[in-house]
C-alpha cells in the first residue's frame, strides 16, 4: 500500500458532505462529459431530511494519499430491502476514485469491514443511495454525456471494481431514439386501436397543480408495476413526496401520464426534459454568471434539445393492451411539438424483455451499457 494512504470515517455534517461532494471535481476535471450535478439539490440526499433515513442509514469515508482527497465511498444499509430480500446486502453508493488499485481496495475493504461488523455478507451497488436513485456504473457509452439522472464514470471503473473481485449482478440499459426517424404517423394509428380497444380506460397529463392529488395514484402504479422486478424496494409516501419536491420545479407539462381504470390508476409515464445539457456550463452552482443560460429552462420557457423517459410502467393485469405503447406516444408527440429531436429511455433491466420490445419497436436503439455489481 503506497505511503500516506488513509481512510477517513466523514459523519453527515453540512461541510463534510460538501468535501465529499467536491472530490467529483478533481476526478473528471478533465473530462468533457461529465456534468456536475447541483450541489444544493444533492445534499439534501444526504441529509437527516431525506425520508431514506427513516428505514436506512449510511456512512460516509474520504480515502486520501499525502494529505489530497483521492476518493470516496458511501456504505448504505437499507432495511426495507433486506426485509424483502432472501439474501441481506448493504449497498455500496457515490463511489469516485483515482486510477489507483490501493485506493479503491481500500475503499472497498473499509465498507465491507463495515458491513460484516453488522453482520451482512454481501456487498452491491453503485446505489447513490438505492434502486430508485441513480445507480449502475457505466461500462459502455462513454462517448457521450450522460443524461439528467444518470450515473457517469470514467471508464477505468470496471477495472477496478473487477480486480478487488466484484462480478456482475445486473445490467442496465439505456435505449436511444431519434425522434425525426421515428414514424408519428403510424404511433398515432396505433394509439388510436389501443384507445377503441380499451374503451374502459382513460389517459390523461398530471399538471403541477394536480401533482400532489396525483401522488397517492403514482406511488399506487409505481410499487405495484414494479413490485416484481429486481432490486425493487417500494416507495413511502414521505419517500414519494421528498422525491416529488425535489423535482417538481422541473417537470415539463405533457410529459407525465396517468393511465386509469375508472377511478383505479393503472399505468404511469415519467418523461422530463435534459436539464443536463443547459446545467453543464453551471458546474454545479447556480451562483454563477452561467445561470443566466439556464434561466430560461428553468422556467420552462425553453426546453432542451432532448429527452430521457425515467419511469413507464403498467400493473401487471393491465399489460399486454398496449398501454406502455400509448403513453409513450403521448410523450413523445409533446417533446416533438417543443422541439425535442431525441429522447433516452433508462434505465431498463437487461432481461425485462416487454419494455425492451416496445423500445425496439419505435426504433430505440441500446447505446450505453451500466452495470450492478456484487461481491461476498
Amino acid at each position: 500500500m503506497s505511503n500516506g494512504l488513509q481512510i477517513h470515517p466523514l459523519a453527515r455534517t453540512s461541510g463534510n458532505i460538501m468535501r465529499f461532494l467536491k472530490l467529483g471535481y478533481l476526478i473528471y476535471r478533465d473530462d468533457p462529459h461529465w456534468v456536475a450535478p447541483l450541489l444544493m439539490d444533492l445534499k439534501k440526499v444526504f441529509t437527516d431530511a431525506n425520508p431514506l433515513f427513516h428505514h436506512a442509514e449510511m456512512q460516509l469515508w474520504l480515502a486520501t494519499l499525502d494529505g489530497r482527497d483521492v476518493g470516496r465511498i458511501a456504505g448504505i444499509i437499507d432495511r426495507n430491502y433486506n426485509d424483502g430480500t432472501r439474501e441481506p446486502a448493504a449497498f455500496f453508493g457515490f463511489y469516485e476514485s483515482a486510477d489507483n488499485p490501493d485506493v479503491s481496495r481500500l475503499l472497498f475493504k473499509t465498507v465491507s469491514d463495515w458491513a460484516a461488523q453488522k453482520g451482512i455478507k454481501k456487498l452491491m451497488g453503485p446505489m447513490n443511495p438505492t434502486t430508485n436513485d441513480e445507480c449502475g456504473l457505466l461500462i459502455e457509452g462513454f462517448d457521450s454525456a450522460p443524461v439528467f439522472m444518470m450515473t457517469y464514470n470514467p471508464a477505468y471503473y470496471p477495472k477496478l471494481l473487477e480486480a478487488d473481485g466484484f462480478r456482475k449482478a445486473k445490467d442496465l440499459l439505456a435505449y436511444h431514439m431519434d425522434l425525426s426517424l421515428i414514424p408519428m404517423d403510424r404511433l398515432d394509428r396505433i394509439s388510436t386501436r389501443i384507445r377503441q380497444r380499451n374503451p374502459n380506460l382513460a389517459f390523461r397529463p398530471v399538471r403541477k397543480k394536480t401533482l400532489q392529488q396525483d401522488l397517492s395514484k403514482v406511488k399506487e402504479v409505481y410499487n405495484s408495476a414494479w413490485q416484481a422486478n429486481w432490486g425493487f424496494v417500494p416507495m413511502t409516501d414521505e419517500e414519494i413526496d421528498f422525491m416529488a419536491a425535489r423535482l417538481k420545479p422541473l417537470l415539463m407539462e405533457g410529459l407525465i401520464w396517468l393511465a386509469e381504470a375508472g377511478s383505479e390508476p393503472v399505468g404511469f409515464l415519467l418523461a422530463m426534459p435534459d436539464y443536463n445539457i443547459p446545467m453543464q456550463p453551471l458546474k454545479g452552482r447556480l451562483l454563477t454568471p452561467h445561470l443566466i443560460g439556464f434561466i430560461p429552462y428553468a422556467l420552462g420557457w425553453k426546453c432542451p434539445p432532448r429527452t430521457r423517459v425515467l419511469t413507464l410502467g403498467v400493473k401487471e393485469k393491465y399489460r399486454g393492451n398496449g398501454l406502455e405503447s400509448a403513453m409513450l406516444i403521448e410523450g413523445l408527440k409533446v417533446g416533438i411539438e417543443h422541439g425535442v429531436r431525441e429522447s433516452e429511455a433508462s434505465w431498463i433491466l437487461e432481461d425485462n424483455v416487454m419494455m425492451c420490445r416496445v423500445l425496439d419497436a419505435i426504433g430505440g436503439k441500446v447505446y450505453k451499457r451500466y452495470r450492478i455489481y456484487e461481491k461476498s
